[in-house]
């Protein structure tokens, strides 16, 4: 008798296997390998053109363009009189933040490089918007050159409320031997060094209700095996800003970051290979990269006193699924 109920069991057992097998053959390449697209419009999906950028990078050879211009995001005034200095500006998630930023009313200063070409395709959408722009080229890892930038937009604008530190340098090294010193430097120089100068500059402009929001990154939260010392900088990145965040705390200015994982800018076609581009965000859960009008909200979000008055010191994540 027990035996008799084994083996119904196991007939049962294999009934239920034979039918998700079933199941996963008619399956098999069908809608599991579609891209999720959530948003307002259909967002591109990989594969992307093969194309490696030269560092700094151009948005305006990016192949397809990364959209940044946000056409169904509605402004009602949240930063309205306020005024803001974005690193890395010209392109990618700088340039969506600043035309959002001034969708909501803020003055906006564009730090950047030497992409003038882009900074400018920047500064006229801004401008687009009804805000004031101001372009200033120059290198973060440089505390001279941070300290001119936030002189001035103060200048400019008589103030500064809100700072995103944005502006990075990324290049995979597949090896630890190949990552060289020089290498290593420029990154460490570029994004926490940048971020510090910045901060420290700014900071003595602010009054209470102002706002730091640095861009992080998922490799600061997981870590990427060719990208160890960009993933250095951005775990250093995540832990600054909640120092930071306690350390400014009494003064009324609240310090948080956005943690993205792959979006479509001029920062990746820049360091992987042609043939890695052409899959860029293909391996997260919704099987395409953000695009920056998808990331830049976030940024709006903690920005805005209405929005984010009670949150300082916090990773937001950004990661399509992980």
């Amino acid at each position: 008798m027990a035996a008799s109920k084994a083996a119904a069991a196991a007939r049962r057992q294999q009934s239920v296997q034979k039918k998700v097998e079933a199941d996963d053959r008619k399956r098999k390449g069908g809608n599991g390998g579609q891209a999720m697209q959530a948003g307002a419009r259909l967002y591109p999906v990989p594969p992307f053109p093969r194309q490696h950028l030269p560092k700094p990078g151009k948005e305006s050879q990016v192949d397809p363009a990364p959209l940044y211009d946000a056409p169904y995001y509605i402004g009602s005034g949240k930063l309205a009189g306020k005024v803001a200095l974005i690193t890395g500006g010209d392109s990618g998630i700088g340039r969506s933040v600043a035309v959002l930023f001034a969708r909501e009313g803020a003055d906006i200063a564009i730090g950047y490089l030497n992409e003038h070409e882009d900074a400018e395709r920047t500064k006229a959408a801004v401008e687009a918007e009804g805000g004031r722009c101001i372009l200033l080229p120059g290198d973060v890892s440089k505390r001279d050159d941070c300290q001119k930038a936030v002189a001035e937009t103060v200048k400019k604008f008589g103030r500064i409320d809100i700072l995103v530190n944005n502006a990075a340098f990324q290049v995979h090294s597949r090896e630890l031997a190949d990552l060289t010193e020089e290498h290593f430097d420029i990154t460490l120089k570029t994004n926490l060094y940048g971020y510090f100068h910045m901060a420290q500059a700014a900071v003595a402009h602010m009054q209470p209700g102002s706002a730091i929001i640095n861009t992080g990154s998922v490799t600061g939260i997981d870590g990427s095996k060719e990208l160890i010392d960009y993933s250095m900088t951005k775990g250093g990145i995540h832990a600054f800003t909640r120092a930071l965040a306690a350390n400014l705390v009494d003064r009324g200015i609240r310090v948080n970051a956005v943690a993205p994982g792959p979006v479509w800018t001029p920062l990746n076609p820049s360091d992987k290979q042609a043939a890695d581009v052409s899959m860029f965000g293909a391996k997260t859960p919704m099987k395409r990269p953000a695009q920056p009008e998808e990331i830049a909200p976030a940024y709006v979000f903690l920005a805005s006193p209405h929005c984010s008055s009670y949150i300082t010191g916090e990773i937001l994540p950004i990661i399509g699924g992980y």
